[in-house]
Parts: C-alpha cells; sequence; structure tokens
C-alpha cells in the first residue's frame, strides 16, 4: 500500500477553502517548504537560507481574512492568474506567490521587483524572481521560488530524486540556486542582504521503501506521497488529479475512481495520500 506521512498531525489549513484556485493560493502561502533544511551533500557557493514552517503559518494566518473574501468572489484572483497563458504549474504557482506579495496589507513585505533581468552587454547573466524590502528587518531580500514534484530511488541520497523529466534532478536544481540564481549582490539599485529559496510541491518515496533511513533535509512537516508502478483496484478509491490540481486538488474529487491508468498524480478519495504511478519503462532503479 501507498506510503503514509511521518507526520500524521500536519498543518493543511488550505483545505478550509472551497474554490480551486484559492485553495492552491492558499497552499502555495502556507504551506512548509518541501526541505527542512539544506543537505549537508550540497556544495554551497552563494548561501542561502529557507523559511522555517512557523514563517508560512504566520503568513497563512494573516492573509486568512483576505482568503475569506475571495473565497465568497475569486474573479480579481481568476483574472490575475488568467494573464498567464503558459500552462506551465511553475509558473502558476509564481503568479499565486506573485498576487499575495501584491497584496501589502497582510505581510511584512514591499514588493520591489518581479522578473528582474541582470544583463551584462548581449549575455543574460540570469534572473531574480522577486526582490523585497522586509519591513520588520529593514533588509532586502531576494526569494527565488519553485514548484517541484521529486521521486526517490535507490537509497535516498540527495543524487536520487529524480523530477518527471528525469534531467530534471533536486541535486540539480539546488545546485543551479547555489551557483547561478543567488549571485546577484545587488538589483534596482538595491543591496541585497538576504536570499531565500521558497521550494514548495511535494516529495514521493518509493512504494516499496522502508521508512528507517530518512534524509534529515525532507521536512517532516510536509505531507510526502509515494510512487510505484502498481495499479491499485477501483475499489481503493484513487482518482486521477487534473494538472493544475498538482498545486493543490479541489474540495471535492474532480474524477470517478481510476479504473485505466496513465502516468500522473493519483489522490485517494476519503483521506490525503497523494500516489505518483510512473509506467515500468520510464523508471530505471
Amino acid at each position: 500500500m501507498p506510503f503514509s506521512p511521518l507526520n500524521t498531525n500536519l498543518y493543511e489549513k488550505w483545505q478550509n477553502y472551497q474554490h480551486p484556485l484559492v485553495r492552491q493560493l492558499a497552499f502555495a502561502v502556507g504551506s512548509p517548504n518541501i526541505l527542512s533544511q539544506l543537505p549537508d551533500e550540497l556544495e554551497i557557493i552563494h548561501p542561502f537560507q529557507l523559511h522555517d514552517d512557523q514563517t508560512w503559518q504566520k503568513h497563512l494566518e494573516n492573509y486568512h481574512p483576505r482568503l475569506i473574501e475571495l473565497d465568497q468572489n475569486p474573479t480579481e484572483l481568476i483574472e490575475f492568474v488568467s494573464r498567464l497563458k503558459s500552462t506551465r504549474l511553475g509558473l502558476r504557482f509564481e503568479m499565486l506567490v506573485w498576487f499575495w506579495l501584491l497584496d501589502a496589507k497582510y505581510h511584512p513585505y514591499q514588493l520591489l521587483g518581479h522578473s528582474i533581468q541582470k544583463i551584462d552587454g548581449p549575455k543574460t547573466l540570469g534572473e531574480l524572481d522577486f526582490v523585497l524590502l522586509n519591513a520588520e528587518t529593514h533588509q532586502i531580500e531576494h526569494w527565488e521560488v519553485a514548484l517541484k514534484y521529486y521521486l526517490a530511488e535507490a537509497d535516498l541520497s540527495l543524487a536520487n530524486w529524480y523530477g518527471l523529466n528525469r534531467s530534471d534532478t533536486l541535486n540539480r536544481k539546488l545546485k543551479h540556486f547555489t551557483q547561478k540564481q543567488f549571485q546577484f549582490q545587488e538589483a534596482l539599485g538595491h543591496h541585497i542582504q538576504q536570499r531565500y529559496c521558497m521550494i514548495k510541491g511535494q516529495l514521493y518515496l518509493p512504494q516499496h521503501q522502508v521508512l528507517d533511513n530518512i534524509p534529515n533535509w525532507i521536512n517532516p512537516n510536509r505531507r510526502i506521497g509515494c510512487w510505484g508502478k502498481q495499479i491499485f483496484k477501483p475499489e481503493q478509491g484513487y482518482y486521477r488529479l487534473q494538472r493544475h490540481e498538482w498545486i493543490y486538488p479541489e474540495a471535492q474529487p474532480s474524477s470517478q475512481p481510476a479504473t485505466w491508468w496513465t502516468d500522473g498524480l493519483y489522490k485517494h478519495q476519503d483521506h490525503n495520500d497523494f500516489y505518483m504511478f510512473r509506467q515500468p519503462h520510464l523508471i530505471h532503479i
């Protein structure tokens, strides 16, 4: 059977909202990072930090009045996200974070810039997702945001976590953060004083994995899924999520229990078990 969460006492208040996009917005704001700390195996070139879980909980609680308004009338949120023409989930997630940051009365950040390109003559050096002034610390912060789904293989070490595209690995993404994305010392005329990675989404353990050697950098306060090549029987109640539900599922099942399976993410109808089904020829352990 699929892997159950390491911690069954999880903070998941984004489930309280009914509109699908509001649930996704609440998840983007309030969910913990998938990592609790940076792995020891990662060689740090340009240092950066992760916000702790309590920071995200506080942000979601402060945003709750606004989320209630949006749940009753989501027009403004729908129109904002509809400006995105791409179907990429990472860009949709970034739009949700951007929407929240523009709601300045609910958090301590002043948004100074978004998608700031750094150019040296004909060469593009990189792009900064968000540059903020933190009114509580009076410091300039650079944030990079990512929505990622990684499947563990082999011994669960950092090098063995693969995305749905096998060229996308957790190790490669973290190296990209520390080697390139956090290299900049200034932006928009401001000296950058703090650097944060906001990496959310979900990690998946192999269905057969024994739970006695879990890396200490996996955040136990974030729900963990599992992946495998077994097709469950329809009576076991798993249904296939629509692509946008990967950020967070709708309040009610959006499809019937699966009777045939294709590669994708499945959720149990009666509880929050997430199962990433992969056809055998696509995964090599």
